[in-house]
Formats: C-alpha cells, structure tokens, sequence
C-alpha cells in the first residue's frame, strides 16, 4: 500500500500549470471509438483512470499508445463490444463507452460501472433515454445487454442535468438516424469540450454548455483527428484551496478563471486575495480564513461537487461557522469523519455538514476513501501541525497526476512511500 507522508506548516508559494481535464479527456476517450480513425489526444494526463480508459479501448480491439503527453487511440478496428466486469468496475467513467459502443457496432454487453463510492449513481438516465432512441436492453444476470441495429434520433428530456447522461446520450446521437434533441442537458465545461472534438472529427453539433444540444446523425465516416483536452478546473480549484489553507501565494496557469467561478467568489468571501487573467488565475491567502456561511453544490455553473471534499477542508481552519450542503451525491461526506481525528468540529447531518472553524488542524493518520476526500485530507495534512500520514492513496491517483510532485514544486514537504 502506497501513502503519503506530509510535515504541515509550509506555505505553498510558486506557479503551477494545470494538466488536461479527467472529466474531459475520458468521455474524449471513449468517443474515439466513433471514428474509426487515428485520434490524437493531446494535453491527456497521466492518471490510474486514463490507463484504466486504455484498458478497456483495449479489450474492444482499438490500439492505443502514449506518445509524451498525448495519446494515440486507432479505432478503425473493433473486435468486441462486450466490457469485461472486472475492468468496468475499476471506474465509473467506463459507462462513456455504452453510447458509442452501441452507434458503432449496434450491441454492447456491460456491467455496473465502479469508481469511488460516493453515492448511488444509476445509469436509468442513460438507459431509458437509449431506449427512447430504439435500443432494445435485456438482464442477464450481472451484465446489461444494449441492442439496436439503427438508433433514432429523438427528443429528449433529461430529469435532472447528469452529466454523464448528457455525454453518452450525445455521443450515441452521431450516427442516429435523424436529429436528436437533448433537453435540460448538463452545461459542463467538458460536454463542450466533448462537443468540439466531435466536431474536429467531423460531426454536427451544436448548443453544448447550454440546456439543450441538438445532434444531427450523420451516415458520413468520421475523419482522423487532433485534438487538445481542456484544463482541468477541478485540479486548478484543490491547488487554490491548499494555497487558502496551507496560506501562501500561488498562480496557477493553463487556467479559464470562468471555469472557477464559483470558487473564487466563495475564496474572495473567505478573505483571499484573488486576480484573474486571461489563462491563469492567482490566490493570496488570507491571515486568517473567515468562514463562508452557506454553500451548496449545484449543477455548473453552481459550486462543483468534485470541490467540496476540498472546500471541507478549508472552512475547518475559518473562523466562524459554515455550512454545506451536498445536493449531487448523498455519500461525500466520507472525509469529515477523518477531518475530525485531526481536530476539526464538524457535525454531518443528513446532507448537510455544520463546520465550526479551529485555529489549527494536528496531524495524524488518516485514510482516503475516495478521491476527492483523499486530496482533502492531503490539503489538510498541508495545513496542519506536525505529521500527516495518509493512507490509501489509489483513491488520490484517480485524479490527480503526480500530486506530491505538484504540491512540492509550490513548497510543500510531502513525499509518496510504501507501506
């Protein structure tokens, strides 16, 4: 088992560039299956869940390699639609592939898809919509059968803005027949950067990042193509919030400020010094964080899940009370009780977390239980006295390339070892 061990106290100072997006380059990932081409991904980082995304385009009969900080992924031959359980219950993102998959070769065979256990995540969103769109699903004990010879295009309301839904849902729409109307569609920054590979590729698109997106089928091959994956603003929003607890002065560059809205709003409210250029976005930590009365994770352009774990973190070393509401998942609190064993008041309640600030979190040995608890518990081992073990760090890995390396560019004394 691989840990981090961490000496709290040291301020982050320095520049940091942001990698590509995991929640962009995945479904970028799995939409190559469409092409039948040579697709360049460039800007694609180095994660457990990009190599675990190769896997799989693996196991269908795509070859796939790493050149630098691109990957190459040739689709022009499948051999298989049928995904191993083993390898779809490493990641959640592995349901990406059911759209495509289903467009290009009319039948794929699936399990339930894994990844961190932060909630119950169906896929009746994916499914019912597909059968909207002519896909015959049948059981057959552990594994989805998805059968449909030609989809069609469809109109089609989402019940809530999922973004895994909104994504799959477009992907499968390339090769319908007909035009596809997908409404009360997430508006993800990563859905646009999804809609504008396809549209490299040659498909007819438009509307991403708005409430509805209109797919026009196409019967036309895709063409090969280069694209480069956004950065990442859930890894541009955990440094800002290590700099806020750890304190120092950090800029982050490869960086859209729009995408971190949100954040910024809620760290100028808690007393940080924030300016925002075109591509970078820079924090100065307060003396003393003031805490941020009450947030709630919304859908974009609302205060991202992915950061609350994080934010947790931060709003245990404000002065004054917080609080949290999770509305996306109804685990992802998980980190709170790990907080706790370092010396942070915080009290769960249902959905809610009620977060009383301390002056100083103490170190002490703590385990990640999913990946965005993980960097919180990182972030607070940044923050705290003395010695910070933290355990399980897989979790971490999933989403963060290099995470001891980045933080100990900016000052950080961290380093990775074996149990």
């Amino acid at each position: 088992m691989e840990l981090y061990r961490i000496k709290g106290g040291k301020r982050l100072f320095g520049t940091y560039k942001l990698s590509g997006a995991k929640n962009a380059v995945l479904p970028i990932l799995a939409a190559t299956l469409l092409s039948g081409a040579e697709s360049r991904i460039v800007n694609c980082p180095d994660l457990s869940d990009t190599e675990a995304m190769f896997r799989l385009l693996r196991q269908t009969g795509c070859s796939v390699r790493r050149e630098g900080e691109a990957a190459v992924v040739n689709s022009n031959i499948l051999r298989s639609s049928e995904l191993s359980a083993s390898l779809m219950n490493s990641m959640r993102s592995s349901v990406f592939l059911l759209g495509p998959l289903l467009a290009r070769c009319g039948q794929v065979t699936l399990s339930d898809p894994g990844g961190c256990n932060i909630g119950v995540r169906p896929i009746d969103f994916h499914l019912n919509a597909l059968k909207q769109m002519g896909a015959e699903i049948v059981k057959k004990e552990s594994a989805l059968v998805c059968r449909a010879q030609k989809l069609r295009g469809a109109d089609l309301r989402l019940p809530f803005p999922s973004v895994g839904a909104t994504e799959n849902l477009l992907m499968a729409a390339v090769f319908a027949e007909g035009e596809t109307r997908i409404r009360n569609a997430a508006r993800e920054p990563e859905i646009v950067d999804l809609q504008n590979f396809l549209k490299t590729c040659g498909a007819e698109i438009r509307g991403a990042g708005s409430g509805e997106i209109l797919v026009r089928g196409t019967e036309t091959p895709l063409q090969d193509a280069e694209y480069s994956v956004m950065p990442d603003r859930i890894e541009g929003g955990t440094i800002l919030l290590a700099a806020a607890a750890a304190g120092g002065d950090v800029l982050i560059e490869n960086a859209v400020p729009g995408h971190l809205m949100s954040l910024l709003s809620l760290l100028e409210r808690s007393g940080c010094e924030i300016q925002r250029e075109s591509g970078s976005v820079r924090l100065k930590a307060a003396e003393r964080l003031r805490a941020a009365g009450y947030v709630e994770t919304r859908p974009y352009p609302g205060f991202p899940t992915d950061l609350q774990s994080p934010f947790l973190t931060v709003m245990s070393l404000a002065d004054g009370q917080t609080e949290i509401r999770e509305t996306i998942f109804e685990n992802r609190f998980k980190a709170a009780e790990q907080l706790k064993r370092m010396g942070a008041r915080i009290e769960i309640k249902g959905q809610r977390a009620s977060v009383t600030g301390v002056e100083k979190l103490s170190g002490a040995r703590v385990r990640a239980q999913d990946l965005r608890g993980g960097a919180a518990l990182v972030l607070a081992g940044l923050a705290a006295e003395g010695e910070t073990i933290v355990e399980n760090i897989c979790h971490i890995d999933r989403g963060y390339d290099k995470f001891e390396v980045a933080l100990s560019h900016l000052g950080a004394e961290i380093e990775r070892m074996k149990e």
